[in-house]
Order: structure tokens, then sequence, then C-alpha cells
């Protein structure tokens, strides 16, 4: 880790970040200057100024998003603020870029109250195709997603949506790999933020607004699930929920089941970890049913490591790390997602897509093994088919 660390920091000091600007034509002349700026842009914005939808055509808003963060929750580093989150998220247009071939600008907010956010989003959306939300703390980036659906063009918080996505792809291949049925599956989530949530929502087939979830029709659904924060599970009636919490209480935990991870993990088939550090213990593992799943997606150390997890029983173990097998990372969702914005020129993502570009990123390994239950981020096929899905789901 020292060694990468090291590498980082000399690789951005050299190239000053990650990103520059370029243009797609050069100016050498003065009728290139005529064309693309004055006169001749005055011929375009007059078009727009009659028809607005002409600026998906005429500029870059057609194939560009916004990577908009406030840096309050960030990787594992947390409340780290505005200017030590613009990294991550010049990476996130980095990798739209590269492998959804979406063009992207981060876009980094020195506030984080959530009138502010929305305020700001809404004000800049004219702007861009798509807005990516990023590494915004829960519960404040529920009430920020929720506000902003409505502003004419699709805003898609990656923190749920992008790891939920990819969770449901993973544990579908992982059931099979294990002999088990997705719909029998007994789930148990660490972390009730933000990807905790979501994650619970996409695995019960749920779609929710603030304080009310309903089953989506048609959805694949594992047989529970009991999402768990520090206070314990989360179930109807605890009275230090918040309203999402309170949500995904009232159609999860079948079995209203209380106590802490220890209490409720025994004899469950799968562990998903969206916590922090070492917040899995061998016993637990040794505790759940025989071939049991462990997501420990907390980055950059996992709840529990891959070999501890194996010695003490699970069948298949991921990380969200790029270095140990199984890696599950919203890489593998995003880029697609965009992609599909940009081609469909999409107003919303609906739970529908979401659920299509799940079963995307798992019908593209066709035969999962232990080791191998989600598409490699470089698979040439992964962004096209995760858009083609979503768009045939329109």
């Amino acid at each position: 880790m020292k060694d990468i660390g090291k590498k980082a920091l000399d690789f951005h000091k050299k190239h000053q970040g990650k990103l520059v600007t370029g243009s797609v034509t050069s100016i050498n002349t003065r009728d290139d200057l005529s064309l693309v700026y004055t006169p001749g842009v005055a011929t375009v914005s007059s078009a727009i100024a009659s028809k607005p939808m002409l600026s998906y055509d005429y500029t870059w808003r057609g194939r560009a998003v916004a990577v908009v963060s406030d840096g309050s929750a960030v990787l594992g580093l947390g409340n780290i603020g505005p200017v030590a989150a613009l990294p991550v998220m010049e990476g996130k247009a980095l990798l739209l870029k590269q492998f959804g071939g979406v063009d992207a600008v981060p876009l980094v907010l020195d506030t984080q109250e959530p009138s502010d956010i929305i305020r700001f989003v809404t004000h800049v959306a004219p702007s861009f195709a798509g807005i990516l939300l990023e590494d915004i703390s829960a519960p404040r980036c529920f009430q920020i997603e929720e506000a902003l659906q409505q502003i004419g063009i699709p805003v898609f918080h990656d923190d749920q949506h992008g790891t939920a996505i990819v969770v449901g792809a993973a544990l579908r291949n992982a059931a099979k790999v294990v002999g088990k049925r997705y719909e029998e599956l007994r789930v148990v989530i660490v972390g009730a933020g933000a990807a905790g949530l979501a994650t619970a929502k996409m695995l019960l087939g749920l779609t929710c607004e603030s304080d009310t979830c309903d089953v989506l029709p048609g959805s694949r659904r594992v047989h529970d699930v009991i999402v768990v924060d520090k206070n314990g599970a989360l179930l109807p009636g605890r009275n230090d929920q918040n309203i999402y919490k309170q949500a995904v209480a009232s159609v999860s935990n079948r079995d209203r089941k209380h106590g802490d991870l220890t209490t409720v993990i025994r004899g469950a088939d799968v562990v998903i970890g969206v916590s922090g550090p070492q917040t899995i213990f061998p016993e637990m593992i040794s505790a759940m049913a025989p071939k049991s799943i462990v997501f420990a997606m907390a980055n950059p150390i996992p709840e529990i490591m891959p070999d501890i997890a194996l010695r003490a029983g699970a069948a298949i173990v991921a990380t969200g790390r790029s270095d140990f097998s199984n890696q599950i990372n919203n890489v593998l969702a995003f880029p697609g997602v965009f992609r599909a914005v940009i081609r469909g020129r999409l107003t919303a993502i609906t739970p529908q897509m979401k659920l299509a570009a799940t079963d995307a990123i798992a019908d593209l390994v066709k035969k999962p093994t232990p080791h191998f239950i989600v598409p490699d981020p470089f698979d040439p096929r992964l962004a096209r088919s995760v858009a083609n899905a979503m768009l045939r789901a329109k």
C-alpha cells in the first residue's frame, strides 16, 4: 500500500491531476475563428434559443455529465471535504471516459447543506446530459437525490445505485456457484448508509421514496435481508432509525430478529459488508450457513480479509479491492449507466433500468467460479452491454 501510495503522489504531482481539456478542432485561420466563435456561433445559439433540445446536438451537453461531490463520505476516508475529494472525482471522470466513452467534469462543492447542493445541481443542469452524485454522506444523500429527480436530466448517486447494481450481479452468480437459489438466500448487510440501504432495496426488489417502499413487479428477490447498523438490526418500531432506515425496516427482517451482528448472522447464507474495516470476525463466518458467501467491501481495508474468511468457512469471498479476486466495484456499472444516459437522452434512470443493468453484468460471466463471479472492468463488452440492457428496459 505504501508503494502504490508513493507512486500515486508522484503521478498526480507530475501531471497536476488526471484531466485536461481538449478541442475537437484546431484554430489556425480567421475562417476557423469565425466558425467556432463569432459570428458563426451566434447562429448556433439562436437555433438553441428557439429550440433548447438542440443543445444536445450542437454542444457538448449531448455527451457530457458532471461528477458532483461535497466530500462528506470519500472512499474509506470519511468527511475530508471538497478539495481533498477532487482527486477521486477526477478519477471518476477519467473512468467514465475510459470505460464508457462519456465526457465528464468533476465539480466539488464547498457546502454540505442539502438545500445548497440541490440548488447548485438544479442550476448547473443545462450544461450536462446527466449528473453523477458521488461521496455524499447518508442520510443527506437520499434527500438530495430524491429532490433532483424532476430536473429534466438523470441524477444518479453512485454510492447507492452503482454499488447495489454490482452487488446484485455478483450475488446472482455467487448463488449459482454454491448451488443455492437466489430467491432462497438469507442476507445480512453490515452498514445502513447509502450503499447498505440501496443494496437492501435492490436485493428485495424494492422501489422506495422517503419513508415508503413498494415491491417492484416482476423483480427477482432474495428470501430476506437484515440490515445492521451500529445499534443492531433494523426492524419496525426501533426508535433511533431515520425515515430511510424505517422504510427498509418495514419490508425486511421478516422474522423481526433483534440484536447485533453476532446474533443475526447466525444461519445466514450471505453477509455483505459496506461499513468499515475489521467489523466481521471469523467466528461470525463460522456461524453462518454452509457454503456461505462473504462480500467484504470496505476500502481500503475490508471488514474481514479474504484468507481469514475462507479459513473460517466461507465458500466465496469478494472485496472492493483490485488486488484480490472478485472485485465488486462501481466501475462495473456507472460507465455503462451513463453511456445509456447519453445514447438514449434519458430524463431519468428507472428501477427497471437498474435491474436490467444488474442482469447484464451478471450475464457476462457465463460460467462463474468461486474466484470469478463478476466480469473484469476491462472487458470491452461491459459498458455496451449495460447500456443496451438499460435502453431495452426504457
